[in-house]
C-alpha cells in the first residue's frame, strides 16, 4: 500500500457524470452513517478552512473523519487493487468530487456505489469508475474508543500535539541522518588528504599521486555539497510541514476554547502564540543539524588517537570543561528567560490595549500614562535581556577559549612528538583538523542555550493553553440532526464570570415556549446579558442546567445550536474587509441578491448603495469607519440573512437614532413573526414586539409575566428593578 499525504493529490479528469458522484463532504457523511457514526455537515466541518466555495478539501477529510468518529487514511492505488474487506471507501474525482465505493468484484470487474444523496446502491463496470479516477482513495474505519471499564493504564497514551507531529515526519528525519552519516564521513577526506601529500607527496616529489588525490577528495567534496543541499532541504521541507500542521492546532485550540478559560489579556496571549515560531526554528532548524553532528564526534577523536596517539586527551579534557561551562550558563540564563517572556507578555498586552484604546488614551490626553507604561515594560525586558545575552555570550566565548587553547595545545604536544619521530608533520596537521572539526558542535551548543531555555519554557506555556478545556473535546458525540423549535428552559442556573466573587446569574430557573417572544429589562449588570450568553453556550453554568427542546445544552453541538440562533451583541464587532463579507460572515455559497434583501431589512442598504464601492465598501478593523448604529444594523443584516429560528437581541437598537429604531422594530417584528425571540433593552418601547416580559435585578430573575401586567407593577414601584 502507497500511503500519500493530501497535499500531495494530483489532478484528476473530470467528473463521470451525475448520480452517486458527489461532494467530498456528502461521502464522508454516507460513510459515517454506513459505520453507525450519525453526525452532520455542520458538526464534520466546524472552524475548518473550507476553501471560498465552502466545500471539504482531500487536504481536511482526514480531519473532518476524525470529528465523525472515523479514522481515515489516503492511499494511492488501482480500482482493481482495492481489496472489498476495507470497504467502505471514498474515490477521489478531482478535487472536490467522489464516490462511495461499497463492494468490488476485480475478477467480474464491477464495483457498487452507493449514492450520498439517495441511498441507492449502482453497478458499474470498473474501466467505467476508472474514467476520471485520480488513482487515490480514503480508506475509512471507526475510531477505537475506550470506556471507563477499560483501565487507563491498559490505554494507548495520546500522541502529544507537539511532538506527535514532528514524529509524523519521521522518515524525513531519517534521510536527515543518513545524509549526516555520509557528510561527517567526507569530513575524514580533507585530513587524510592534507596528511597523505605532506608525508608522502612533497617528500617524494610524486606528482601523478598527488593529483590522483586532488581529483578524489575534490569528487568527495561535490558529493558533499550535494548531500549538505539535500539534507538542508530534507529539513526545511520538515519544517514546513510541522509549520503548517502545528500552527493550524493552535489555532483551532484557540478559538475552540471554552470562554471561561480563555486568558485574561488578548496581548499577552497573542505573544504567547508567537513563541511558537521559536520553539519551531529551535527543534526543526540549527539545533536539530547541532544534534545530528554531536554522535559522529566520538569518530573524530577514534581518528586523532589513530592519527597522532596521546595527542586525543586535549580534546577528552576540552569536552567537559566546555559542557560543564555550558551546563552552568544552562542554570544562570532559566530565571533569566522566564522573566524576559514574562516581561515580553506585559509588553504585548500593553501594546494591543493600547492600539485597541487609542481614541480613549486622546480623548483623556492619557498618552502619558500609556508611555510611561510602555517605557517600563521595555526596560524590563532590554535589562533582563542584557544580562541573557551576557551570560550567553561568556558561556560561548569560553567554549570558543577551550578551543584555542585545545589547537595551541596539540600544535605544541605535536612538535614535541615530531622531534621524537613519533608523529609525522602530515600527521599534525591532520590532527588539527580534525579536533577543530570534532569541537566545533560545542560552540554551536553554547550559542544555542539562549535558544534552548526560551524554547523549552514556550513550550511549557504552550501546553497550557493546548490543555485549557475546548467546547468540542476530543471523543465528544453530540446530539445530531437536530431542528431546533425554540424551546428553552433555565433549571436554577448560577453562574459567576472567572476571578468575580459575586454570581452574574443566580438560581435563576425559567421556561420559554416555542415561538414565544420575550423582553429582558433590568437595571445595568443585572445580568441581562450573561443571560444572553448563556442561551448561546458560549459559557456554562456552575450550577443547574439549561435545555433547548428538552435536551441539555452539554448534549447540543455548540456549532449546529449557534446556527439555530441569531445572535447581536451590544457592541456589534466587524472585522476587516468589504461590507458583504462582514455581513455572509460565517456562510458560503451566499449571492449577492440575498445580501442586498438583508441589508435593505436592516435599513442600511441606503448608505450601502451611497458609497461608491458599494457592497465592497471596506468597514476597516472592527468597523471603524461605520457609526455605532450602522454597526447595529450590520449586525442585524446577518442576522436576516441567516434566518434562525431563535434571536437573541442584546440592545440591538441602542446606537440608533427614534428613526431608524422605529423601522428596524418593524422589520425584526414582522422577521420574528413565527420565531422565537428573547430581547434585552433599555428601551420600553421595543418591548412592542414582545408578550412577556422578564425582570433581572443583581443577577436574580425578580418578575416574570405578561408585559402589560409586568410594566404596570414597574410603574406602580411594585418591583425592584427597572429598565
Amino acid at each position: 500500500m502507497t500511503t500519500q499525504s493530501a497535499m500531495d493529490l494530483p489532478e484528476a479528469a473530470a467528473t463521470p457524470g451525475e448520480g452517486p458522484w458527489a461532494p467530498l463532504l456528502d461521502s464522508l457523511l454516507l460513510v459515517a452513517r454506513i459505520e453507525g457514526k450519525v453526525s452532520t455537515a455542520t458538526a464534520v466541518t466546524a472552524g475548518l478552512p473550507l476553501d471560498e466555495a465552502g466545500r471539504l478539501t482531500p487536504d481536511l477529510f482526514i480531519r473532518a473523519a476524525n470529528r465523525a468518529g472515523l479514522a481515515a487514511l489516503l492511499v494511492a492505488r488501482d480500482l482493481a487493487a482495492v481489496p472489498r474487506d476495507v470497504l467502505p471507501a471514498v474515490l477521489l474525482y478531482g478535487e472536490h468530487e467522489s464516490a462511495v465505493l461499497i463492494d468490488i468484484d476485480t475478477e467480474a470487474g464491477f464495483g457498487v456505489l452507493m449514492s450520498p444523496a439517495t441511498g441507492l446502491r449502482e453497478q458499474y463496470p470498473l474501466d467505467e469508475l476508472a474514467t476520471g479516477y485520480s488513482g487515490h482513495l480514503f480508506y475509512l474505519r471507526p475510531m477505537q474508543e475506550f470506556d471507563a471499564r477499560t483501565p487507563k493504564a491498559y490505554r494507548a497514551p495520546g500522541e502529544h500535539w507537539f511532538w506527535g507531529v514532528l514524529k509524523s515526519s519521521w522518515h524525513l528525519y531519517r534521510d536527515v541522518l543518513l545524509a549526516s552519516l555520509f557528510i561527517n564521513l567526507f569530513v575524514l577526506a580533507q585530513p587524510l588528504f592534507v596528511m597523505n601529500v605532506y608525508d608522502r607527496v612533497v617528500p617524494n616529489g610524486a606528482m601523478e599521486t598527488l593529483w590522483a588525490l586532488a581529483i578524489g577528495v575534490a569528487l568527495v567534496y561535490l558529493f558533499d555539497l550535494g548531500l549538505k543541499i539535500l539534507r538542508g532541504y530534507m529539513v526545511e521541507l520538515a519544517a514546513k510541514r510541522s509549520d503548517v500542521m502545528l500552527s493550524a492546532a493552535l489555532f483551532e485550540r484557540m478559538l475552540g476554547i471554552r470562554m471561561q478559560h480563555r486568558p485574561v489579556s488578548v496581548g499577552a496571549f497573542v505573544n504567547r502564540l508567537h513563541e511558537f515560531d521559536g520553539v519551531r526554528n529551535f527543534i526543526t532548524s540549527s539545533t536539530l543539524l547541532t544534534l545530528v553532528d554531536l554522535p559522529f564526534l566520538a569518530l573524530f577523536l577514534i581518528f586523532i588517537a589513530f592519527i597522532g596517539g596521546w595527542l586525543v586527551m586535549v580534546p577528552l579534557v576540552v569536552i567537559p570543561l566546555a559542557l560543564l561551562i555550558s551546563y552552568l550558563a544552562l542554570r544562570r540564563l532559566r530565571p533569566m528567560v522566564m522573566n524576559v517572556m514574562q516581561g515580553a507578555a506585559r509588553k504585548s498586552a500593553n501594546l494591543v490595549e493600547s492600539m485597541v484604546g487609542i481614541e480613549t488614551i486622546k480623548t483623556l490626553t492619557a498618552e502619558s500614562r500609556a508611555q510611561r507604561t510602555w517605557e517600563q515594560a521595555v526596560g524590563y525586558v532590554s535589562q533582563w535581556g542584557l544580562s541573557s545575552r551576557m551570560t550567553s555570550n561568556a558561556a560561548l566565548m569560553s567554549v570558543n577559549f577551550l578551543q584555542q587553547m585545545a589547537m595551541i595545545a596539540i600544535v605544541v604536544w605535536g612538535v614535541y612528538l615530531i622531534t621524537e619521530q613519533a608523529l609525522t608533520l602530515g600527521g599534525l596537521i591532520a590532527c588539527v583538523i580534525l579536533n577543530s572539526r570534532a569541537l566545533a558542535p560545542l560552540g554551536q551548543m553554547a550559542a544555542l542555550l539562549t535558544s534552548y531555555d526560551h524554547a523549552e519554557a514556550a513550550l511549557k506555556s504552550l501546553d497550557e493553553i493546548m490543555e485549557l478545556p475546548v467546547e468540542r473535546s476530543e471523543g465528544a458525540r453530540f446530539l445530531q440532526e437536530h431542528a431546533f423549535t425554540g424551546a428553552l428552559q433555565f433549571q436554577g442556573v448560577e453562574f459567576s464570570y472567572p476571578g468575580q466573587p459575586r454570581a452574574s446569574i443566580s438560581g435563576l430557573s425559567l421556561r420559554i415556549a416555542a415561538g414565544e417572544k420575550i423582553g429582558i429589562i433590568g437595571r445595568v449588570g443585572s445580568g441581562k446579558s450573561t443571560l444572553a450568553r448563556l442561551a448561546l453556550g458560549l459559557y456554562q453554568p456552575q450550577r443547574g442546567a439549561i435545555l433547548y427542546d428538552g435536551f441539555d445544552l452539554k448534549q447540543l453541538d455548540p456549532a449546529s445550536l449557534r446556527r439555530s440562533i441569531g445572535y447581536i451583541s451590544q457592541d456589534v464587532t466587524l472585522f476587516y474587509g468589504s461590507v458583504r463579507e462582514n455581513i455572509a460572515l460565517g456562510l458560503t455559497g451566499v449571492r449577492d441578491p440575498e445580501i442586498v434583501a438583508a441589508a435593505e431589512r436592516a435599513g442600511i442598504l441606503e448608505h450601502i448603495n451611497a458609497h461608491p464601492e458599494g457592497l465592497s465598501m471596506i468597514v476597516g478593523e472592527r468597523g471603524e469607519t461605520l457609526s455605532g448604529g450602522q454597526r447595529q444594523a450590520l449586525g442585524l443584516a446577518r442576522v436576516f440573512l441567516r434566518d434562525p429560528p431563535i434571536l437573541v437581541l442584546d440592545e440591538p437598537t441602542s446606537a440608533m437614532d427614534q428613526g431608524s429604531e422605529a423601522r428596524i422594530k418593524e422589520a425584526l417584528a414582522e422577521f420574528a413573526r413565527d420565531k422565537t425571540l428573547i430581547l434585552t433593552t433599555h428601551k420600553l418601547g421595543m418591548l412592542d414586539m414582545v408578550d412577556r416580559v422578564l425582570v433581572m435585578d443583581r443577577g436574580r430573575l425578580v418578575a416574570d409575566g405578561p408585559k402589560a401586567q409586568v410594566l404596570e407593577a414597574l410603574r406602580a414601584g411594585k418591583i425592584r428593578g427597572s429598565a
